[in-house]
């Protein structure tokens, strides 16, 4: 288990040693001013992400053979340049392969993936409408995704941007979703259900995990509505007597549930199923950018009193822990 972590090294004193391990994120060749060679890196784990200046890349203590992707384990101590913050490295080399583990060098969920995964299947187990119920278990039965739908991020950095994001997202839409349906009965629960599921699958192929959070070139080519579809119409190919009106609607919901044709949806929600999954898809992305943003100002030991930062997702808003304000959260102040 990782000791030091990005976090720490932004509270340490300038000048204070100490050894870590990090996930190499980039790695450039660059000269000083005077024409002195150095690397620039960029190095990350669960906490964050910080720069990185190897001075003298000659020296015997640095290993020559790494590159992005790689984790290495490192002596350096927190200067500030430019009064920017950054880790001077003195010493550098190649973790081994049982130094680290990958969830302290990614952000990942705090909540237990095997159960998250228990509840989407006991949800699909609940369906009566037999079609949909076969398509999802179908899709999910591929080892591949399976496995990718439980590592994904939800998002690069918006919103439930970490391992097992995506999963975690799906499964508090499903919670909100039965609610909303049982509230409307106009709704067809089991098609509701069946868009929260789906409506972001193709993030698993529009995003890649294994070296930070990034778009894959397909991805930026195609996005993860288009992947999606993609991947559902391949599945109900393979599935007899699909009903295509059943499709129709199915890949409609994925199709419109950014809800704007500005916001990257191809068509605008035209069902009463598409605009609930389009409002509570919304809801709990920003739901979840409130929480983080209160948990970073926490983490920066901001007091009752102190408003956030402006949120770029919530439209450069600053917001207020109002449990906090009020005294009712009990917090580590």
């Amino acid at each position: 288990m990782k000791e030091i972590y990005i976090a720490d090294v932004a509270a340490f004193e300038e000048g204070k040693l100490f050894d870590g391990f990090f996930l190499v994120l980039a790695k450039q060749q660059r000269t000083t001013k005077t024409n002195k060679p150095y690397l620039n890196l960029l190095l990350g784990d669960k906490t964050g992400q910080m720069e990185a200046r190897v001075w003298e890349p000659g020296d015997p203590r640095i290993a020559k053979e790494f590159d992005r992707g790689d984790v290495i384990k490192v002596r350096g101590a927190a200067s500030r340049f430019d009064d920017r913050l950054q880790m001077k490295v003195d010493q550098l080399r190649l973790a081994l392969p049982l130094e680290t583990d990958r969830t302290d060098l990614l952000p990942a969920t705090a909540c237990s993936v095997d159960e998250l995964w228990d509840r989407l299947q006991e949800t699909i187990a609940s369906f009566t409408n037999p079609h949909l119920k076969q398509l999802l278990e179908a899709i999910l039965a591929d080892p591949a995704i399976a496995i990718a739908y439980r590592e994904a991020p939800a998002a690069r950095q918006l919103h439930h941007a970490w391992l097992g994001g995506l999963l975690e997202h799906v499964v508090s839409l499903l919670g909100l979703a039965e609610r909303v349906a049982a509230h409307y009965p106009l709704l067809d629960r089991d098609l509701l259900l069946t868009g929260v599921i789906l409506h972001d699958v193709g993030k698993i192929r529009e995003l890649s995990w294994a070296v930070g959070f990034d778009y894959t070139v397909e991805g930026i080519l195609l996005g993860h509505i288009q992947m999606g579809v993609e991947m559902v119409e391949k599945a109900i190919a393979e599935l007899p007597d699909f009903p295509p009106r059943l499709k129709t609607l199915v890949v409609h919901m994925i199709l419109s549930h950014h809800g704007k044709l500005e916001f990257g949806s191809p068509k605008l929600p035209m069902i009463p199923e598409a605009l609930a999954l389009n409002f509570v898809d919304d809801f709990d992305a920003k739901m979840q950018a409130v929480m983080s943003e209160f948990e970073k100002s926490l983490r920066e030991g901001k007091g009752p009193d102190e408003l956030t930062g402006k949120v770029w997702s919530l439209d450069n808003r600053q917001l207020l822990n109002t449990k906090r304000w009020l005294g009712q959260e009990t917090t580590k102040d």
